[in-house]
């Protein structure tokens, strides 16, 4: 783009699939997956969270990977040869020696297949709905600490995954760093997607007046509850743009800065906030 500026318009894609605990079967989805959002005509696409690898806890240390394994080695490769940037959206991480935990961490892949950002979950999901899931992330992950945000020629991209979803905080930090584009990787668990997912993409979306792109996991899985599916893209007003059916596949939409810009504009909220987080 001249002058480094960032497109005004191009797709964005969200993969929406169910990840399970054969990781060659996960990668091989995710790579013809990311290969249709490609041939759509996506300049960036995002896979959901964990989607190499959900398995048991017991077999976490032998599917944990460092930044430099095969899933994200696979995932540099595929950006490089399409030509796209992609939100990588969580791999389980390898942590420091002798710790037993991971991290649930997201990488963003330039078209030259650079790693040009990296964000580990800060918020972990533990949760018990009696008679419906219980959750513990906690007992398998680490919490990550900082929030990222970076610039590409595309617009700055905000990265978050899932849980983090329901703190707003989060995504101010993004915005005021010039967050233009939020991905949410996800693997909402049905119960609390049915009743929050749309809702709180749609808030997020809102006031930040940014692009909300949320790839996530759908229908049964190992840990004997499901996922909710519905992986969406909203724009700065609020409006779902796209949104997957109860299967797997991709769904692409169109990313304009140009109104984004005047969405920000004619209605300057983000310039009135008084409080401002961090």
């Amino acid at each position: 783009m001249p002058n480094g500026n960032p497109a005004m318009t191009y797709l964005a894609a969200a993969v929406q699939m169910n990840a399970g605990p054969d990781k060659a079967a996960n990668l091989e989805r995710a790579e013809r997956l990311v290969r249709v959002g490609a041939a759509r005509g996506a300049n960036l696409v995002t896979l959901p969270e964990v989607f190499n690898w959900r398995g048991k806890l017991n077999e976490q240390a032998d599917a944990a990977e460092t930044l430099d394994g095969q899933s994200l080695t696979l995932m540099s490769r595929l950006a490089r040869e399409l030509r796209i940037h992609i939100v990588a959206g969580s791999i389980t991480e390898q942590a420091a020696a002798g710790e037993s935990r991971c991290y649930n961490t997201s990488a963003l892949i330039d078209p030259d297949g650079a790693r040009i950002a990296v964000y580990r979950k800060i918020h972990l999901f533990d949760v018990d709905l009696p008679g419906r899931v219980t959750v513990r992330e906690s007992n398998a992950k680490m919490a990550g600490a900082e929030t990222v945000t970076a610039a590409t020629p595309l617009g700055a991209i905000g990265l978050s995954i899932c849980y983090d979803l329901r703190f707003p905080e989060l995504y101010r930090r993004l915005t005021f760093a010039g967050a233009q584009i939020i991905a949410i990787p996800s693997a909402f668990t049905f119960p609390t997607g049915e009743a929050h997912w749309e809702p709180l993409l749609r808030a997020r979306a809102i006031e930040n007046q940014a692009y909300v792109i949320a790839p996530a996991q759908f229908g049964p899985n190992i840990y004997g509850y499901s996922d909710y599916g519905n992986s969406m893209i909203v724009d700065p007003w609020g409006r779902v743009i796209a949104r997957a059916a109860d299967q797997e596949g991709v769904v692409v939409a169109p990313i304009d800065l140009e109104y984004q810009d005047r969405v920000r504009r004619e209605l300057p909220a983000l310039k009135h906030a008084r409080l401002r987080a961090g």
